[in-house]
């Protein structure tokens, strides 16, 4: 895309958008060019619903990434070339309604055990005791461990919004533990090999993969799901689903609806009435059994 791609680059940092914007976006639309060996200034709408058609049909694509691309177009035609019309009125994919890969408590503990190094047991624990996003994780700075007040500071979590997480006393004796034997140098509170730059999203999901194989644990389960499991957690223990909502930093509170589906509390209390038929079989209601004689 050359003086494009320059451009395009310029408005994503103009919009604020993160350096993971930036690396979904570019390189999509680099390929919807490379696809067609032509300029996007010399594409529209055709081009584009062939790409997404190519990408659903050829390429076999989940609908969540032909989305991702579907989104990327849309930047590019609406804000760099000042072409919105382009994009206009294009059919979203329909993504599945995927429930949340929930950990049990066990599980999680033994993911945690699984863990040699006090660093890495300490962003697990983290992870999973104040429920937070692994890049909210790795981008905290030591000042943000707010031990008078018990919460962690989240500075510009998703959506660029600020918010204070639950800081567990727990966690906070594992991270003084930590601090006591590591000594993590600048202002980073898990810092990668330069002090100047914190440990990447990348090596803690290798940490994470490397634990849950080490345990057996079969489920798809990724550091995001100690998310998913903090916030089920926390409903089966009664906690009120505004504070969870709260806590994650949800806008909405549909998102932290879907945890009640994965939640034992809900359904250990909902009995089954093929379990209410044998109930009444026992008591001899309904009939003789199938197998009596008379």
């Amino acid at each position: 895309m050359g003086k494009l791609h320059e451009q395009m680059k310029a408005d994503l940092t103009l919009k604020g958008y993160s350096p993971c914007t930036f690396a979904g976006y570019l390189p999509r639309c680099r390929k919807f060019a490379q696809h067609f060996n032509r300029s996007p200034e010399e594409m529209g709408r055709e081009e584009i619903r062939a790409f997404l058609l190519y990408l659903a049909e050829e390429e076999k694509v989940s609908p969540a990434l032909q989305k991702a691309y579907l989104v990327a177009l849309k930047f590019l035609y609406r804000y760099t070339l000042n072409r919105p019309e382009e994009v206009e009125n294009l059919p979203n994919p329909k993504q599945p309604r995927q429930l949340p890969v929930v950990l049990s408590r066990e599980e999680v503990l033994a993911i945690f055990e699984a863990i040699p190094y006090i660093k890495h047991k300490a962003m697990i624990a983290t992870t999973y005791g104040a429920g937070l996003r692994i890049s909210e994780v790795c981008s905290l700075r030591k000042t943000d461990i707010d031990s008078q007040r018990m919460r962690i500071y989240v500075q510009l979590g998703k959506g660029k919004k600020d918010r204070f997480a639950l800081l567990s006393p727990m966690v906070l004796e594992l991270l003084r533990e930590y601090y006591r034997k590591v000594r993590p140098k600048g202002d980073w509170l898990f810092p990668g090999q330069n002090p100047q730059k914190h440990l990447t999203t990348n090596c803690i999901h290798r940490i994470f993969k490397r634990a849950v194989k080490k345990v057996g644990i079969h489920k798809r389960a990724s550091m995001h799901s100690l998310r998913h499991s903090f916030a089920t957690h926390l409903l089966e223990n009664g906690t009120d689903i505004r504070f969870v909502q709260a806590l994650l930093g949800h806008a909405s509170i549909r998102s932290t609806v879907r945890y009640l589906h994965v939640s034992n509390a809900y359904l250990s209390h909902i009995e089954s009435p093929f379990d209410a038929l044998r109930k009444g079989e026992e008591k001899g209601e309904g009939g003789q059994p199938c197998n009596q004689k008379k």
